[in-house]
């Protein structure tokens, strides 16, 4: 092989089969596709994925061979993968790769799905490639490292090639073409974290963009257009530009040994996952000690620097998504409601008032453990004072979701009735055929056939 850690990934990828990927993580693969599944359909209705769904009747095909899960209308792969990116990213409840930082689901899955439908690809075809992206997109953004994270939404960046490695795959790539799919779609990353200040709603965007922009890429390489063959590494690739630490050996790390797919984390709270570590702590500890809401004091949070650089902008949060990446808002609806769910955060992140008494007791504070653990491990510390004099402490070094305290398939399935019961996108029965269809993904001899027979007509 090669030295150029680009064309080794893309070697490695290019040889990928469906026997060569171990049977625990098909599975995990299939568990991943349900969770996204559910996050897709649980945007539906809302305002920015309304506002995604009038641009694509406007600027796109009447009909065509994708499927956009929110409104069950056909369109070309592309606009299929836009609206599935956005609305698969809106209530933050896609999974999450704590070494990379990374949304994998929200990008992968709808570019592969778009583009098995009109390929005519499937189910194992289509885990292959949602594999491909998994691993290609979680080295990237471990490549990409800790300094893009503080400025760029990794999901948004590294996504754009995980979802043109994915497409890439179902068409049956090889090394050449996938470096120059790896080009086109690299030249196009983009996702600023900014829009946390102003409440804005660019992290659809991110998502929405990267699948579509990414399987856009995938397709013009397949036509014989070019792109960088550095594009990652080269002296003014996206390294150059936008990372200060990157590092060329996370892109070739283990490759076909370590399965970074099963690696990926579920969200249990339906909140930015840099707040999960310190919701579950605190929970902990509210409930080993027997403590109600309002006979705490003061909350610090002992976090690491990500949290702080992602979290630390939104003061008073002023929209539902935007409290969702407030720390004290989480841990208010933990105190107050016990539970971060969908339902908690609609009903009462901004308009109960305990809650936004509790979040002013909250602050983050660097901790140089959490610190130096993160991203490999989302460390959860939490102190707290009481009003009766007393200070408390808890840790939770697992946080909820992650591999070593995982959700089960009937905590998934749970979770998915939650998710799309929480839009009204499908009814029950409906429901019950796509949790089905998730579990057996890797028999469906055709993805269409088995999305058509998903819903009722």
């Amino acid at each position: 092989m090669s030295s150029h850690p680009s064309r080794v990934l893309s070697e490695f990828l290019a040889g990928l089969r469906y026997d060569d990927i171990p049977a625990s993580v098909i599975a995990r693969t299939e568990d991943l596709y349900l969770d996204w599944f559910a996050s897709a359909l649980a945007g539906k209705g809302a305002r920015q994925i309304d506002i995604m769904e009038r641009y694509v009747e406007k600027m796109g095909p009447s009909s065509g061979p994708s499927t956009i899960l929110v409104n069950r209308k056909n369109s070309s792969p592309y606009f299929a993968a836009l609206v599935n990116g956005a609305s698969s990213h809106l209530v933050e409840q896609d999974d999450v790769h704590n070494g990379s930082v990374f949304h994998p689901a929200a990008v992968v899955f709808p570019a592969a799905l778009a583009a098995a439908q009109d390929l005519g690809k499937s189910g194992a075809d289509l885990l292959v490639a949602a594999v491909a992206g998994y691993e290609a997109g979680i080295r990237i953004g471990e490549f990409l490292g800790r300094s893009h994270y503080r400025i760029f939404h990794t999901t948004g960046t590294a996504g754009t090639l995980a979802a043109a490695v994915a497409v890439g795959k179902l068409m049956g790539f090889n090394a050449d073409q996938f470096l120059h799919a790896l080009g086109s779609a690299g030249t196009q990353a983009a996702g600023l974290w900014e829009f946390l200040r102003d409440a804005a709603d660019s992290k659809q965007l991110h998502t929405g963009k990267a699948a579509a922009d990414g399987l856009l890429a995938a397709y013009i390489t397949r036509d014989g257009f070019t792109g960088a063959q550095r594009i990652l590494e080269g002296a003014q690739g996206m390294a150059a530009g936008m990372s200060t630490d990157a590092d060329p050996a996370r892109l070739t790390d283990r490759l076909g040994a370590r399965w970074a797919t099963a690696e990926t984390s579920f969200k249990f709270h339906a909140s930015c996952r840099h707040t999960h570590p310190a919701a579950d702590a605190l929970q902990l500890l509210m409930q080993r000690e027997g403590l109600q809401h309002d006979q705490i004091v003061a909350v610090n949070t002992r976090v690491h620097q990500g949290a702080i650089d992602v979290l630390g902008p939104v003061v008073n949060p002023q929209t539902v998504h935007q409290a969702k990446f407030s720390m004290g808002t989480v841990l208010g609806l933990i105190a107050v409601h016990q539970s971060a769910g969908l339902g908690e955060f609609e009903q009462h992140a901004l308009q109960d008032g305990k809650v936004g008494a509790f979040r002013d007791k909250v602050r983050m504070t660097l901790d140089e453990e959490v610190n130096t653990a993160y991203p490999a491990r989302w460390l959860g510390r939490v102190e707290v004072d009481t009003v009766d004099g007393r200070h408390l402490s808890a840790a939770v070094d697992v946080p909820k979701g992650d591999p070593d305290n995982t959700l089960s398939r009937d905590e998934l399935e749970d979770k998915a009735q939650r998710l799309i019961r929480f839009s009204r996108a499908a009814t029950p029965q409906e429901t019950d055929r796509i949790i089905a269809h998730a579990w057996q993904l890797h028999a469906a001899p055709a993805v269409n056939d088995a999305l058509n027979n998903l819903f009722a007509r």
